[in-house]
């Protein structure tokens, strides 16, 4: 195996690479986590079937067993590879693997989309209306501590379409005011090489400082936890599987069904893109407008459009 130099490769053998490390500072967070998860899976697989997870047809056969035994999409497929052949990458531009190696790696594509597509979510682009909405905003109890934070928290991504990662870990030191009654939130999202500004509707501030002086503790989170049991709350940021858990709760009062968080960045912009498609591009931050015509511009063909083309 072509490892350079020769007294790393036991290590890289035996362990899973220090991912933490080899990412800092190009990715966020939430997205150095998913290539731990990602990269782990390969390894874990290569370790149960005695193979070296360094070697490219170790790669092959992964993605083969997931795209034969496995259900997952061929998206998530795709990403695992992809994860894993960015770490290689990382490891040749650092000298600790031969360059060739890392270029076998490259050579070893994903699955097909359309060989898959009967795996592809049915459900993954849920549209919600603006009454339904506004159903879901107000299905919370908000007279109890928990409904008054979960109120407050779909009211923000109800009306900033940040994503869920960002709601978990946002501070209160992120709410900044802007003329006589508006109010934006700053986050660094993870395509953001700095922070953007998104919009925060009055209303949820006013949920915001609500859950706020309900609180009985002080933290600079603003969507703090609970415990399990006995609901007592907790000055640690909500996890993103609470902010989904919350979504979907919320959802199923209501009977909607396939609500997920970030069909409320896919509300924000639809309806702004309905409007003027650069205010929504710029309300999600997305580096390309073309991002946006994609994936938030829902126009529907009219019946009879037409009828007098000749």
């Amino acid at each position: 195996m072509e490892l350079a130099p020769v007294n790393r490769q036991i290590d890289l053998y035996t362990n899973m690479p220090d991912i933490d490390h080899i990412l800092a500072g190009q990715l966020a967070a939430s997205s150095i986590a998913m290539y731990k998860r990602d990269v782990q899976a390969y390894v874990e697989y290569a370790a149960a079937h005695s193979l070296h997870w360094l070697d490219p047809q170790s790669l092959v056969a992964w993605r083969d067993v997931l795209a034969r035994e496995s259900s997952m999409s061929p998206h998530t497929i795709n990403r695992m590879i992809a994860a894993v052949k960015r770490i290689v990458r990382e490891l040749a531009s650092r000298e600790r693997i031969a360059e060739q190696l890392s270029l076998k790696f490259d050579h070893v594509r994903g699955v097909k989309v359309k060989a898959l597509k009967t795996r592809l979510k049915q459900h993954s682009r849920t549209r919600i209306t603006p009454d339904d909405m506004r159903r879901l905003c107000e299905a919370p109890d908000r007279s109890t501590l928990v409904g008054a934070r979960d109120a407050a928290l779909l009211a923000t991504l109800a009306s900033s379409g940040i994503r869920a990662s960002e709601a978990a870990t946002l501070t209160l030191q992120a709410i900044q005011k802007r003329g006589t009654r508006g109010y934006v939130i700053l986050v660094c999202g993870k395509t953001d090489t700095e922070e953007r500004e998104a919009h925060l509707s009055p209303e949820a501030k006013r949920l915001i400082d609500a859950w706020i002086q309900q609180r009985p503790l002080l933290s600079q989170y603003i969507f703090t936890s609970f415990t399990t049991r006995a609901a007592r709350p907790l000055p640690d940021p909500v996890s993103e599987v609470t902010v989904w858990k919350i979504v979907q709760r919320s959802a199923q009062a209501c009977g909607l069904s396939h609500i997920k968080p970030h069909d409320f960045r896919r509300f924000v912009g639809t309806q702004l893109a309905a409007k003027d498609i650069r205010k929504a591009q710029k309300a999600l931050g997305h580096k390309s407008i073309e991002v946006t015509a994609r994936h938030y511009v829902l126009d529907e063909l009219e019946v009879g459009l037409t009828d007098n083309l000749y």
